[in-house]
């Protein structure tokens, strides 16, 4: 035999379901909060790239003022919370989001530098020549003196300046790429 439920719903009860639940509103609250946090630790030129209204970006800029004050800065955090759920934050979080794939790309870019010149250095002859294919328009002979001045370097246990120098042309080179 099925047992029929004791009460009925109402539409009120109807809608309070909809609703988020505390822990949901709690975790979307933090979230603004940390939000709020990464524009504070953003530089001027970047957080003027960000899209916000003067109340918002003053609260922000007061933020970094006190940063040093443990509690004052955690409440004007709350209180960038509390702009920010007053607001339509996708403009502020699409922004975020190019800065951070623009770092990203950045970081890849380097580490692409970084993988080329120890490709380099480990003395390849393949290597090499399928960099200077790559980039004919490389000083064959001044990598070479690099790579030869970085081996002596080495084996001297000098600082790698040499190494250093080719990183420095490297990333000039293959960044005009």
């Amino acid at each position: 035999m099925a047992r029929k439920p004791t009460h009925s719903t109402s539409p009120d009860e109807i809608e309070f379901e909809d609703a988020p639940s505390k822990s949901e509103r709690k975790r979307q609250v933090e979230a603004l909060q940390k939000l709020g946090t990464e524009l504070v630790d953003l530089t001027d030129t970047q957080l003027n790239s960000i899209p916000m209204d003067d109340e918002l970006r003053d609260a922000v800029l007061l933020a970094r003022k006190i940063k040093n004050k443990h509690e004052g800065y955690r409440r004007q955090l709350q209180f960038i919370g509390k702009l920010m759920r007053q607001r339509d934050v996708a403009p502020i979080e699409q922004a975020m989001e190019r800065l951070n794939s623009f770092h990203q790309q950045t970081v890849n870019k380097f580490h692409a530098v970084e993988q080329q010149r120890d490709l380099l250095l480990s003395g390849s002859e393949e290597a090499l020549t399928d960099f200077f294919n790559r980039y004919p328009d490389a000083d064959i002979q001044r990598v070479r003196q690099w790579l030869r001045q970085a081996s002596k370097q080495a084996e001297e246990n000098k600082p790698p300046t040499a190494a250093r120098q080719l990183f420095v042309y490297l990333r000039g080179l293959m960044t005009e790429a």
